[in-house]
């Protein structure tokens, strides 16, 4: 008997793939993504082929994402602690081998300018989750312990290049599996009530602890200095201050619909810093006012819900905790920066997602949602 496999046809093949995805969210990015290019290409059109660069770059982090959603999360578990080790490795080689750039010292030159503390975005969850998973039962306080080194050597490192941004999103991450493990809210309430106290301090001794010449322990002058412009931006009005006032006023001045697609004043006669990067938050408000913002946090509000749900169905330790910890890391990404750009938080150069230009970014975000379509997969895939 001859038995004769028919090869499967190119529609056949491209659905298969599609199944791997979680439509939900992916309506949501898709809705993401089209207000990025919308705002892109407003704040960008006189930026050479930043729209184009831009388009490109969502395009390479889809495909990215429909990749990933493909492995199944006991894969993305081995490779787990891996890609930590490589990650720190590469921090290290950063520490004694690396480019600097406007007094960092964040990249390394391997042919080409990689970041690798980009990697550690995605690392340490990973490698955080599988811990807890291989982990679970035994001694709860040893197993928190360690994990708390294992999130704070990268951390240090990235602290160390300064790269505040990114240390911010690698703790948030971090944090976030220690906490959905099970972290005792007896270890959680003192550092959140050291760093109330910590706030009410530095606002009733603003004018000595911002005076010239003042040093902070663990921060670094020019992050001293964002401390202090956000708490007074006029105190240096052409100077540190300039960024964040000109970023409030565009946002005032959108109103509640905006001024138009392509009006904006602050954001085409260039008085928005970095408008197509950190700052394209305040280029969009200007042009779109609170009812685009409210379109666009709802857009946000909608991904993190469906992460957040993929989180609590998913089967496994690692899973749920891997697709909590990048959830949050979303949350982080947009929180922060609308909040730095009103004004509410200091500015740390975290982007927006999806808005904001920037490729290494982009790229994380699309291993992060495959990563999530893939736990989204696998949940579909169990019995039952």
């Amino acid at each position: 008997m001859i038995v004769v496999f028919e090869k499967p046809s190119a529609w056949r093949r491209a659905a298969t793939w599609l199944r791997a995805v979680d439509v939900p969210l992916l309506l949501g990015v898709l809705v993401l993504a089209a207000i990025g290019l919308l705002a892109m290409y407003s704040s960008g059109f006189d930026h050479g082929t930043r729209f184009v660069d831009h388009g490109r770059n969502m395009l390479l982090a889809g495909a990215v994402m429909l990749v990933v959603a493909q492995v199944p999360p006991e894969r993305l578990m081995r490779l787990a602690l891996p890609l930590y080790l490589l990650g720190v490795a590469l921090l290290v080689a950063v520490l004694l081998f690396g480019v600097s750039r406007k007094g960092a010292q964040r990249w390394l030159d391997i042919g080409v300018v990689v970041q690798p503390s980009e990697l550690l975005k995605v690392a340490v969850p990973l490698v955080l989750a599988w811990w807890f998973h291989v982990r679970a039962g035994r001694r709860p306080w040893l197993d928190f312990l360690l994990a708390f080194v294992l999130l704070g050597i990268p951390v240090a490192f990235i602290v160390r290049q300064p790269d505040l941004g990114t240390a911010v999103l690698v703790l948030a991450t971090g944090l976030a599996v220690i906490f959905f493990a099970g972290l005792p809210w007896k270890l959680v309430v003192p550092p959140v009530l050291a760093l109330v106290v910590a706030v009410l301090l530095l606002l009733a001794f603003e004018d000595r602890l911002c005076a010239d010449g003042v040093k902070w322990l663990f921060l670094h002058d020019y992050q001293r200095q964002r401390v202090c412009t956000l708490l007074d931006p006029t105190r240096d009005p052409l100077g540190s201050g300039f960024n964040i006032l000109q970023a409030m006023i565009a946002i005032g001045s959108g109103g509640l619909y905006g001024k138009g697609f392509m009006q904006g004043t602050q954001t085409h006669l260039a008085f928005i810093p970095e408008r197509t990067t950190d700052f394209i938050f305040a280029s969009f408000s200007e042009e779109f006012g609170l009812i685009g913002n409210l379109a666009l946090i709802s857009a946000f509000v909608f991904v993190l819900f469906r992460g957040f749900m993929i989180a609590a169905e998913a089967p496994t330790t690692f899973s749920r905790l891997l697709a909590a910890s990048l959830t949050t890391m979303v949350f982080t990404y947009a929180f922060v920066n609308m909040a730095m750009v009103s004004g509410i938080l200091p500015v740390v150069g975290i982007p927006l997602p999806f808005l904001s230009y920037g490729g290494t970014a982009m790229m994380t975000l699309g291993l992060a949602f495959g990563m999530l379509m893939s736990i989204a997969r696998s949940r579909r895939l169990m019995p039952g």
